[in-house]
């Protein structure tokens, strides 16, 4: 693990925006290409993903056409359903599991070896063991620019008002649950969580308390097989939660984005999320959340990050992440003359030496050469989450990246009758193995 967090924290570094084109060179002519993005909304490198293209526009004289979307399971079925249609972008940044599947399998996205054929050092400064590979047919199809992880941001303001410790590296999951029944006795919520809405980072994380690195990436084939006894052990674990009373107590019904606004305001203690909130949490301290100079570095000190609660096999430093996006160019403009060198530009600028560091911040990425650290450079919580970050014992992908689509209809969109007990935990679990096996006959 030593040189995978090396790795980490040697891509945590702000660096100038003065880079190369790379080997397709400055485009002759001004060519358009669409481009298609996760970098939206409370994504930490929304702004630096548009001061990247525009300066990539200036230099080349082409021009970005910018239909970036915050991610959730809408844009994920936007993006597949375009490619069905045939109005997919030039140029994608998007997933690598599961969601890519179809439009892989359609032949719609250019691999990284064929455009390699035209571009010798395409992705050259690429540590090609870390980028990831498509799970449709192994092959490499993204070049990453940011890794991610997933862990649990902690409002201390709340902790100290009802007297509860900042959880570490040591702390059991039966210690976290004492923590929260302290928080709930003191009159706040412990968990913010929209359990209707998101469910998806408490589903992995406690599916992953009932197993270990080694097989929290294995699907079962039965909810009563070992794999699958796992899974239903983990719902059980958020059925408990919601019964002991430490989500908000409109957790069916609420929005991710009203859960979150209790935790920054000061209304509950423990977030589960990924390192994109990092930039949320930031905005939300600042009297103008597009001003960085407005920022209240008291109300940012008041938060945390640390390792979510260990149980069983997997220690609390065992974090869900990895490297699950990148860049795709598609088919359709590979086989356009014009716009496939403006989009082979573009990615190479993108994932360039100089404007990587710019989104990895305190993430990781898949550079050969990562620079050096400048702390200088960061704000309080991007630190908190680099000292996190130096203490993973392992990273893992998240298994609900494999579980995609209708498979997850029954555990994800039937989270409130699971936990209400309205639903059986083993039958919606075998229900959705059911249709992730039919689906992948």
């Amino acid at each position: 693990m030593k040189k995978r967090t090396g790795q980490i924290l040697g891509s945590i570094v702000a660096a100038s925006m003065v880079m190369s084109l790379g080997a397709a060179g400055v485009m002759a002519d001004s060519t358009e290409i669409t481009v298609t993005s996760t970098f939206a909304g409370e994504d930490t490198n929304a702004q630096n993903f548009k001061d990247a293209y525009h300066a990539w526009e200036a230099e080349t004289g082409n021009t970005v056409v910018d239909t970036s979307a915050t991610s959730d399971e809408t844009f994920k079925a936007n993006v597949v359903s375009d490619f069905e249609l045939g109005s997919e972008p030039d140029v994608l940044f998007f997933f690598t599991g599961a969601d890519a599947d179809s439009f892989v399998k359609a032949g719609k996205v250019v691999s990284i070896d064929e455009i390699r054929e035209s571009y010798p050092e395409y992705a050259d400064n690429q540590n090609m063991d870390l980028v990831p590979a498509s799970t449709a047919d192994g092959e490499k199809y993204t070049i990453p620019v940011n890794g991610y992880w997933e862990a649990m941001f902690v409002n201390r303001e709340v902790l100290d008002a009802a007297g509860v410790e900042m959880p570490t590296a040591e702390t059991t999951w039966d210690e976290f649950l004492d923590d929260c029944e302290q928080i709930r006795e003191a009159g706040y919520t412990p968990i913010a969580a929209a359990l209707g809405n998101i469910p998806h980072y408490w589903w992995d994380y406690c599916i992953f308390n009932a197993q270990s690195p080694e097989t929290h990436l294995i699907i079962p084939m039965a909810a009563d097989d070992e794999t699958g006894s796992a899974w239903v052990a983990g719902l059980e674990d958020i059925k408990d939660l919601y019964e002991r009373g430490y989500f908000p107590e409109n957790t069916l019904s609420a929005t991710d984005d009203e859960t979150f606004a209790m935790f920054t305001s000061g209304k509950a203690a423990f977030l589960l999320d990924g390192s994109w909130k990092v930039g949320g949490i930031v905005g939300s301290c600042q009297s103008d959340p597009d001003d960085p100079s407005t920022l209240d570095a008291d109300k940012l000190a008041n938060f945390d990050v640390t390792y979510f609660p260990g149980k069983g096999d997997r220690k609390t430093t065992d974090l869900i992440g990895g490297m699950s996006s990148g860049y795709y160019i598609t088919r359709k403009a590979w086989e356009d003359d014009e716009k496939r060198d403006a989009a082979v530009s573009f990615v190479e600028y993108m994932t360039s030496d100089d404007v990587v560091p710019k989104f990895a911040m305190h993430t990781a990425s898949a550079l050969k050469d990562a620079p050096e650290v400048d702390e200088s450079e960061f704000n309080e919580l991007q630190i908190k989450a680099m000292q996190m970050m130096s203490g993973v014992t392992s990273l893992t992908g998240a298994v609900q990246d494999l579980f995609s689509g209708d498979c997850r209809v029954p555990t994800f969109d039937g989270m409130p009758e699971l936990v209400t007990g309205a639903a059986d935990i083993s039958e919606a679990v075998q229900e959705g193995i059911d249709i992730y096996l039919e689906s992948n006959e």
